[in-house]
């Protein structure tokens, strides 16, 4: 059975894991990686950009390095490979726990309970929630629902696609990278330099599949497109921005502007300007909005990795 079918079919069966059962409150293999970097980075930490460089290369190459040897072994069996990729596409995609957390959230400033919306904001973004109202929280949840459909599901697809195993496990461990290290404190600010800027490379194609198929999806897809094309190079970040840009004209709502990242203050560009403020219902158009682009970058990738093995 041809390598790209045998993806194809572990890939559907990973992405129904992650609807049914969503990440595992114990044993992840993601925090596994985690725990594994975070003792790689006690032994190589300095305050400078080379040795974030190697630390990594260490992390990332040897996530990769593993995936591929386990890649090998699984070739000599067809069940063996559907399973492996099966399991890795589970292990890597976030999709579930992304909505159950953003719902959790909405369902938290329905009930007027704003001390546990800022409880379990950190669970979907690094923003200080004492700093934020409801509407503010509201926000919060949109945004992020918007940039991770595109960092824990599309761009892992997107990869798996490229790259099979080792391209799934590989995406997910820099994009944990990042998550760990890439942001600019004091500490991080040369060592987690490299960790970041791959993060913008591997996260590229993965931000732009998710913008175009969030227009096909959107309620407004003119708006989705507009807002994409005006505001979303606006963004600092070169993937977060075509994302949330398209979320926010696509719902019809604003995004952006002032947010507060563990007391600093940051004064980001307004996507959406002409629209509506963000209200406690767009967090469940924006998670349903979400799970439709979610789909369709499954059907993209496993349709396209078939369509360009047979080309070739």
């Amino acid at each position: 059975m041809r390598a790209d079918r045998l993806f194809g079919y572990g890939a559907v069966l990973g992405f129904a894991g992650d609807l049914l059962t969503g990440d595992p409150r114990r044993g992840h293999p993601v925090a596994a990686f985690g725990r594994a970097a975070a003792a790689c980075e006690r032994t190589l930490w300095r305050d400078r950009r080379g040795r974030g460089a190697l630390f990594t290369a260490v992390c990332a190459g040897g996530a990769v390095a593993a995936a591929a040897g386990l890649s090998r072994l699984a070739r000599r069996s067809p069940a063996a490979s559907i399973a492996l990729t099966g399991a890795a596409t589970w292990s890597v995609l976030g999709g579930t726990s992304l909505a159950r957390e953003a719902r959790t959230v909405g369902a938290a400033l329905r009930a007027e309970d704003l001390t546990l919306a800022r409880q379990r904001l950190p669970h979907l973004c690094g923003r200080d929630p004492q700093a934020l109202d409801g509407q503010q929280i509201a926000r919060a949840v949109v945004e992020s629902v918007a940039e991770n459909t595109s960092d824990a599901v599309v761009g892992a697809l997107v990869w798996g696609a490229l790259g099979g195993v080792p391209g799934l496990v590989g995406f997910r461990a820099v994009n944990t990278l990042d998550a760990m290290v890439g942001h600019r404190s004091p500490r991080y600010r040369r060592f987690g330099w490299a960790s970041a800027r791959l993060d913008d490379v591997v996260g590229f194609p993965g931000s732009r599949l998710t913008a175009a198929l969030t227009v096909l999806a959107a309620p407004d897809r003119r708006g989705a497109w507009r807002t994409w094309r005006a505001d979303g190079p606006k963004h600092p970040s070169p993937n977060a921005g075509p994302v949330e840009a398209s979320f926010a004209g696509g719902l019809g709502v604003r995004l952006g502007g002032t947010l507060s990242y563990g007391g600093r203050i940051e004064r980001r560009p307004v996507l959406g300007g002409a629209n509506r403020p963000v209200e406690v219902a767009d967090i469940d158009r924006a998670v349903r909005l979400s799970r439709r682009v979610s789909a369709l970058a499954l059907a993209v990738c496993v349709v396209g990795r078939l369509a360009v093995r047979r080309g070739r």
